[in-house]
C-alpha cells in the first residue's frame, strides 16, 4: 500500500513541471550575475518517468568533468564493474642461472590504475620467474592504443600539469611526479613523494607568514628537459600556514617515466640492468613470462569520479574502444562505441559530442535532460551500486568534501562536480527528507560559472526539501 502511494504522489508529482529556477537558486545566480538563460537543470525522481524541474533542459552545454558519468556508466556497463587490465611481460632469450640473454618486454593494455606499487609487483613476480640479470634492453609494447594516442597536446598553456598529460597503453603512475611543499622554522622544503633520480629540483621557495590563502599564485616553475633528466626550479613563497601541499606534475613521456621508474624498482628489487628502451611490438617469437591483472573497475572508476582524474577517463574510453571495436583503441571507436550503447537503450542524445570522456574539453557537449535520462537509466540498471559508489559524497570526499558540511543534505546525496575557466557543472543523485532518490543536473556556462557554487548548493538543498 505504501508503494501505491509513492507512486500516485510521484505520478502528481510530475504533472507539475516547474520550468523556473527555484527562488533560492534564480537569486544565488543574480547576486552573481549570472543570467538563468546560461543555465541548465534537470531534476527527476529516479520512480518517475517525467522530471519535476527542467530549466532550459534540452539545451546543448559544455558539461567539464560531470562528461566523466557518460564514460564511468558506459564502462560498466559494456564491459562490466569485474573487468581488469592484463599487463603483459615476455622475453625473446634464453634464462640460464637467473640470466636473462635477450631483451625483457612488457606489453601494456591501457591500465589506468597501473600505479609504481604495481610495477613493483610485477617486477618481483619477473624475479620470482626466475629473471635477476638482462642482458639485453627493456622493450615496451604500446601498439594496443593507436600510434595517433599520446602525441602532446596541451588542453591549456599549464604545460606540465599531471591533468595535461596523454593516454598511454602502458601508463605507469600516471606518469605523474608529485612534488611535495612542506615549511619548516627556517625553510621550505620541495622533494618528489615518488623520487626518481633523473628528477632534479632547484628550490629557491621562501618563507611566507602570510594566510595560505590560494598558495598556487605565490611561486612559479620552470622545466628544463636535458638528455637524460630534467631540472624542475620552483621560485617564490610558501606559507607555513599551509601545511602540507602537493603539485603534480608531468614532466616526461610516458615511455621515459616508464622507464626511470623500471630501473629504480628493478635496481631495489636487486636486479641487474644496463640495457636502454625501445618502443617496438612484441615480436611472435617471444615467450610469454607472466600476466598480472589490475583491480576490478568498479573500484578503479572511483578514483576517476570522487577525484576527477582526467587521464584515468581517457584511458578507460579508449578501453572500451579497444574492447567493443577494435584494437589499436582510437578515441573515435570508444565514441562510436558509447553512441551504440546509448542508442541500445533507448536514449538518442543528438546534441551529445565526445572528444576525450574526460570533461577536459572546449568542444564536448550534452544536455542536462539527457544527462539526467541517462543517469536515471543507470539507477535502474545492474550496475547502479558501482557507479553510486563512485561518486563523491555530500560533505565526506571527493570533490564535494567541503561543500554544505552543515546543510540538510550533508551525506545524502553522491554527486559529480565539473569545472573549467567559463564552466561548471554538477551531476547526480540526492535522497530528499522523506527518502526518495532523485536524480539532480545542473550545467553553467558563462564568464562568471565559477561563482555559481551557491546556487548548485541552493538546488541540492531545495531538492532535499521536496514533498
Amino acid at each position: 500500500m505504501r508503494k501505491f502511494f509513492i507512486s500516485i504522489s510521484l505520478m502528481l508529482a510530475s504533472l507539475h513541471v516547474h520550468a523556473e529556477l527555484p527562488l533560492t537558486v534564480a537569486d544565488a545566480l543574480k547576486a552573481v550575475g549570472i543570467p538563468q538563460q546560461n543555465v541548465a537543470v534537470y531534476v527527476q525522481a529516479v520512480e518517475s518517468n517525467s522530471p519535476i524541474l527542467s530549466h532550459n533542459a534540452d539545451k546543448s552545454m559544455n558539461p567539464a568533468s560531470v562528461m566523466k558519468l557518460v564514460v564511468t556508466s558506459a564502462a560498466l556497463d559494456l564491459l562490466t564493474p569485474t573487468y581488469r587490465w592484463k599487463t603483459e611481460v615476455y622475453r625473446d632469450g634464453p634464462i640460464s642461472n637467473g640470466i636473462l640473454d635477450g631483451n625483457l618486454i612488457i606489453k601494456g593494455y591501457g591500465d589506468p590504475s597501473f600505479k609504481a606499487q604495481e610495477f613493483w609487483r610485477l617486477l618481483m613476480s619477473v624475479q620470482q620467474a626466475g629473471i635477476k640479470k638482462i642482458k639485453g634492453d627493456l622493450i615496451i609494447d604500446k601498439s594496443y592504443f593507436a600510434k595517433s594516442v599520446g602525441v602532446r597536446h596541451a588542453f591549456d598553456d599549464e604545460t606540465w600539469r599531471a591533468y595535461n598529460a596523454e593516454p598511454s597503453a602502458f601508463l605507469v603512475n600516471g606518469r605523474n611526479t608529485s612534488f611535495r611543499f612542506i615549511a619548516t622554522e627556517t625553510t621550505v622544503n620541495v622533494n618528489q613523494e615518488f623520487e626518481l633520480p633523473e628528477v632534479q629540483i632547484n628550490n629557491n621557495m621562501k618563507l611566507s607568514q602570510d594566510a595560505c590563502g590560494e598558495w598556487r599564485n605565490h611561486f612559479g616553475y620552470t622545466v628544463k628537459s636535458l638528455e637524460n633528466k630534467v631540472i624542475v626550479k620552483f621560485s617564490g613563497t610558501f606559507s607555513p600556514d599551509c601545511g602540507e601541499r602537493y603539485l603534480e606534475l608531468s614532466v616526461f613521456d610516458d615511455e621515459q617515466y616508464a622507464f626511470y621508474t623500471f630501473k629504480k624498482l628493478w635496481r631495489e628489487l636487486g636486479g641487474k640492468f644496463k640495457g636502454t628502451f625501445r618502443l617496438q611490438d612484441t615480436p611472435t617469437s617471444a615467450m610469454k613470462v607472466l600476466e598480472q591483472e589490475s583491480d576490478p573497475l568498479g573500484y578503479v572508476i572511483r578514483d576517476i569520479n570522487k577525484w576527477s582524474n582526467n587521464l584515468m577517463a581517457r584511458q578507460l574510453l579508449l578501453t572500451i574502444a579497444a574492447e567493443k571495436n577494435s584494437a589499436p583503441a582510437t578515441e573515435a571507436k570508444g565514441i562510436a562505441a558509447i553512441n551504440t550503447w546509448l542508442t541500445g537503450k533507448g536514449l538518442s542524445f543528438n546534441e551529445l559530442i565526445v572528444e576525450n570522456g574526460s570533461g577536459l574539453s572546449r568542444i564536448e557537449r550534452i544536455s542536462a535532460e539527457h544527462l539526467g535520462r541517462m543517469l536515471v537509466s543507470a539507477y535502474n540498471s545492474p550496475v547502479m551500486p558501482e557507479l553510486m559508489a563512485s561518486l563523491p559524497i555530500l560533505g565526506q570526499d571527493g570533490t564535494v568534501k567541503k561543500r554544505l558540511n552543515d546543510g540538510q543534505s550533508n551525506g545524502r546525496a553522491h554527486l559529480k562536480t565539473g569545472s573549467l575557466d567559463g564552466v561548471s557543472a554538477i551531476a547526480g543523485y540526492e535522497i530528499d527528507a522523506n527518502n526518495h532518490r532523485h536524480v539532480l543536473v545542473m550545467l553553467v556556462n558563462h564568464a562568471k560559472a565559477a561563482e555559481s557554487k551557491d546556487a548548485q548548493d541552493a538546488l541540492i538543498e531545495w531538492v532535499h526539501q521536496q514533498p
